[in-house]
């Protein structure tokens, strides 16, 4: 055999290469394996996930227990239908006490905030000027009737002569006159005494009214005149007091028939807006509807007798305008609301919850008024609608307990504070062990106490 350089050359150049090829095919198999498998433990996982949550939702689902709830029985009993509003206490009577003479203020005779009654005297004018006024027209009704007295001397004189052809019987009758005239003149004197007496009496400022006298206007010392504006002191009826409130226009109709058949109570709540202050009366409705408004005005009368109503107070009141007889009610908890209207769950012989349509006249907030739908023996739901549905098997709790929550996600709170108990203590460990004053070990145990003491709620 014949040996050829060039051939010898051109074989090992080949031969060179192959190893190469081999080479990068064996890393790109390699690589698609990886990925391959990345992809299916991937799958595999969330395959995986899916299914324990399934089962966990099955386990919590339970539905072979009962779901626990309350219970209550409709009652039979009249119920009486109010008309709510919202109105304004007003005083039945406001006075400003004002001087209806000029003088000096001399006296106060109240104390700001006191009850006065009718005919106090709350203040005092200097009475000089007036008192002098009184006595100058005295004085002259005396002289003048002293004058009456010798002129009707005369007129019978006059009267005397004139019947024995004596005297003039025109003499006479001037006589008479002039008896008359003077006999006018006393009267005016009389006229002029009751004014300077009237005078006189107003220097001393009485109350019109009784009630509650406000704050003082005036001090003591100052001139004040009957046509000041402020007066001395403003006198508030408290007792009784009214209240005006509003009703909506569509009620008109509603509270003139409950009218006719008789007085209608008025209940005003207080600042809680549940409880009952006063109860009183209507004592008048406003002749027209307000047109901006759409309301009618309504005023009611109340005792106020322990004062919790006062004026200018904004208050929440109800009309007493009829009364249901013999209504089926519910607690208002036991109605719930769907797409075709209002239903409740009514618990049958054998503890199977079915919903049942009802109709509801009134309801507030603790009960409500069945006008069909309910039995008096049905039992209806009350609490517990979360995991209720139609046709569901209940067990009812007593009155007394609330329905237990075994249904629902148990607390973990402790558990997730004793992972992250773990996981801080782990990496405080970690951290402990690239330490150079403190050991691995103790870095573990510190770490684990700090995350005990997280975990406490």
């Amino acid at each position: 055999m014949l040996f050829k350089p060039g051939l010898n050359g051109t074989a090992k150049t080949a031969g060179d290469g192959v190893p190469d090829k081999v080479t990068g095919r064996g890393r790109r198999r390699t690589v698609w394996i990886a990925i391959t498998l990345l992809i299916v433990g991937g799958l595999a996982y969330f395959g995986w996930t899916a299914l324990e949550q399934k089962k966990r939702d099955a386990g919590r689902s339970r539905p072979d227990l009962a779901v626990p709830v309350l219970a209550a029985t409709p009652r039979i009993q009249d119920v009486p239908v109010y008309l709510d509003g919202v109105g304004t206490v007003r005083a039945l009577n406001t006075v400003t006490v004002r001087s209806q003479v000029d003088g000096k203020l001399i006296a106060v005779n109240f104390t700001e905030g006191q009850d006065v009654k009718k005919d106090d005297v709350l203040g005092e004018i200097d009475p000089v000027i007036y008192q002098a006024q009184f006595d100058q027209a005295v004085a002259k009704k005396a002289q003048d009737e002293a004058q009456l007295a010798n002129m009707r001397l005369d007129l019978k004189r006059y009267q005397q002569l004139a019947a024995s052809n004596a005297g003039s019987k025109q003499q006479a009758d001037t006589q008479t006159a002039v008896v008359a005239q003077q006999e006018a003149l006393v009267r005016a004197d009389q006229a002029a005494i009751d004014n300077a007496q009237a005078m006189l009496g107003y220097t001393k400022i009485v109350a019109p009214i009784s009630g509650r006298a406000g704050l003082r206007q005036v001090d003591r010392g100052n001139i004040i005149h009957a046509s000041d504006a402020t007066g001395l002191v403003i006198i508030t009826q408290l007792q009784p007091i009214a209240v005006q409130f509003s009703l909506p226009q569509q009620q008109i109709t509603r509270v003139n028939a409950a009218v006719a058949k008789g007085a209608l109570e008025v209940d005003v709540f207080g600042n809680d807006g549940t409880t009952v202050v006063d109860t009183g009366k209507l004592v008048g409705i406003d002749n027209q509807v307000d047109p901006t408004t759409g309301t009618l005005k309504l005023k009611a009368e109340f005792p106020n007798g322990q004062f919790q109503l006062w004026p200018g107070q904004f208050v929440n009141v109800r009309l007493k305008v009829e009364t249901l007889s013999q209504a089926t009610v519910i607690p208002t908890s036991a109605v719930q609301r769907g797409p075709l209207g209002t239903f409740s769950y009514v618990i049958g012989s054998d503890d199977i919850a079915t919903a049942k349509p009802v109709t509801v006249t009134q309801q507030n907030e603790k009960d409500a008024v069945i006008a069909k739908g309910i039995a008096p023996t049905d039992r209806v739901v009350t609490t517990g609608f979360a995991n209720l549905s139609d046709g569901a098997k209940v067990t009812i709790s007593q009155n007394d307990q609330a329905p237990t929550a075994d249904l629902a996600p148990q607390k973990r709170q402790g558990k997730q504070g004793d992972r992250q108990g773990g996981g801080n203590g782990e990496r405080r460990g970690k951290r402990g062990e690239g330490s150079k004053k403190h050991s691995g070990s103790e870095a573990q145990e510190n770490g684990q106490s700090s995350g005990n003491t997280k975990a406490q709620p």
